[in-house]
């Protein structure tokens, strides 16, 4: 039986903030060594990266990443030991999330459309959805 899968975002202040999205790009310039290959993989437009980055280097005291110029050698981007610890930390907090929610949701899943044990049952029949012009109607009365 599968597990929920929790998405949450740790709102440090107004303007500090780490989800999913920032978490996966740090750990993909960690495997790759550049911004642009981060960004590839994880299929997210460069500019969107470097915003993100800018944003999480903004955000904390510490910068989590640190960007090299190119030339002979080619520039990139390093973690920073502090873009460790928060990589490490939030994935902690995300099984610890995930455990919980597992134990609490233990009579819920179960009954969640398309496990196993809810396919079982007789198929449920599908919301008839309204056409536009159904809608239309019925709004201009």
């Amino acid at each position: 039986m599968p597990n929920p899968v929790i998405r949450f975002r740790i709102d440090f202040s107004q303007d500090s903030n780490v989800g999913p999205g920032k978490i996966e790009l740090l750990e993909a310039i960690q495997s790759s060594g550049s911004l642009s290959q981060a960004a590839r993989d994880i299929g997210m437009s460069y500019r969107r990266a470097w915003q993100l980055m800018e944003s999480l280097n903004a955000a904390f005291m510490e910068p989590l990443t640190i960007a090299s110029v190119g030339g002979k050698g080619g520039g990139g981007v390093q973690i920073t030991k502090f873009g460790a610890i928060l990589m490490k930390s939030y994935r902690a907090l995300e099984a610890d999330i995930a455990k919980t929610a597992a134990n609490h949701l233990h009579a819920v899943i179960p009954n969640v459309a398309g496990s196993r044990a809810a396919k079982s049952k007789a198929p449920r029949r599908p919301l008839a959805r309204k056409s536009k012009a159904q809608h239309w109607s019925k709004t201009q009365r």
